[in-house]
């Protein structure tokens, strides 16, 4: 029951999202409320992470196992997405461009996150949010990014049309869930379940740390975190190099990212053409991540 719960608190404001219109004028007030909102989700989970019992004689593992994760996971996408770039060839007008690469979004996320750790070992004792917040804020989250993607104009139709955005989309999941499988192979107290579930945030940090929080405690939680902020910082620096030959590889990189944080860098490095290849792949798998990460950890 409180897996079917977990799934409805999930999926249920990212649809009701879809069909709820604001006006243009107000989107930037989204777009607004959202960029705090991930930061209040982030605070939280600095605040979580702030409870766990001898944290500092585990960060040893908390960091090798994000540094494992993250090579499996990633590894399988560029596998996977530069033979498809090999396989069936595609060159975007504008490819290999250079295009600026920025890391003070990733590294304030970061700070919100240590924020909350340090107001955590401060309060405690006094008072501290419940632990029902996360998912409360999480509910929010997810229906205003409904919100956004309603507003943004795109149709299932020209999400769909996109074919090579489509199948993009498909192996990276597909390449992401392999990658998923190797760490539990790797890792002895690791399901198949929960390898899926840790594979399946595809760089959605805000999300991913929650879901996993919630599922598995705040170590596994900070794990994933860790893990798909790793992925944005990768996507940064490497969408620009990998542009050139391998342009699904590059948009792959970003994962849910795509649609919004790299989607600047995707343009600038790939031209108006890997627009479209871009925010297919990002709709997709912005959809997808909530519904896998949430059934994979429900019945792990």
């Amino acid at each position: 029951m409180q897996s079917l719960i977990t799934l409805i608190s999930v999926l249920a404001p990212m649809f009701a999202g879809f069909y709820i219109r604001v006006p243009k004028k107000y989107l930037p007030l989204v777009d607004k409320a959202l960029t705090w909102l991930v930061y209040a989700v982030l605070l939280l989970i600095g605040v979580s992470l702030s409870r766990v019992e001898n944290l500092g004689s585990q960060l040893d593992t908390i960091l090798w196992t994000t540094v494992l994760l993250f090579a499996c996971v990633i590894g399988m996408n560029l596998l996977v997405l530069m033979w498809f770039d090999r396989r069936k060839p595609w060159q975007p007008q504008g490819a290999g461009k250079k295009a600026a690469v920025s890391i003070a979004g990733s590294l304030k996320q970061l700070g919100c996150v240590a924020l909350g750790f340090v107001a955590g070992k401060a309060m405690a004792g006094i008072w501290l949010p419940s632990e029902n917040l996360g998912m409360y804020c999480l509910m929010a989250l997810v229906l205003l990014v409904g919100i956004q993607l309603n507003g943004s104009g795109v149709t299932l139709r020209q999400v769909l049309i996109n074919k090579r955005g489509v199948q993009t989309a498909l192996l990276m999941m597909v390449s992401s869930a392999l990658g998923g499988l190797l760490f539990a192979a790797i890792v002895p107290d690791v399901s198949w379940l929960k390898g899926l579930a840790l594979s399946s945030g595809y760089g959605w940090y805000s999300l991913s740390g929650l879901v996993m929080t919630e599922a598995y405690g705040a170590v596994w939680g900070s794990i994933m975190l860790l893990n798909d902020l790793a992925r944005e910082f990768f996507a940064l620096v490497f969408i620009p190099l990998l542009m050139r030959r391998h342009p699904s590889a590059a948009v792959g990189v970003g994962g849910a990212t795509s649609l919004d944080f790299t989607l600047p860098i995707i343009q600038a490095s790939g031209g108006l053409a890997a627009v479209p290849l871009a925010i297919s792949f990002g709709f997709i798998v912005n959809v997808a991540a909530p519904f896998l990460m949430v059934v994979f950890s429900s019945f792990s």
